[in-house]
């Protein structure tokens, strides 16, 4: 039988080997893109929570599609508005 102390360095790599293709699977293919889905009116639904003053917490609002509209001038506002609260 083989003494565990012995197998400590193939125990180690494939740890290692194990969490970096997890991590690249994870961040580079999109695996989580649809975890939290766009309201169809964000403005709206951020107007009507406003006055609960809801902490932050597990939820994406305001939500954008892409890094392109997380650029542009209207997201901006939205993020100024919810960081307001």
């Amino acid at each position: 039988m083989t003494d565990l102390l012995s197998l400590w360095l193939p125990i180690v790599l494939s740890a290692v080997a194990v969490f970096v293709a997890s991590s690249v699977i994870h961040m580079m293919t999109g695996w989580h893109a649809g975890d939290y889905p766009k309201l169809a009116d964000q403005d709206k639904v951020m107007d009507a929570l406003r006055p609960f003053g809801i902490p932050p917490g597990d939820y994406m609002l305001p939500m954008c599609s892409s890094r392109q509209e997380m650029a542009s001038p209207e997201f901006t506002e939205r993020m100024k508005k919810v960081r307001s609260w």
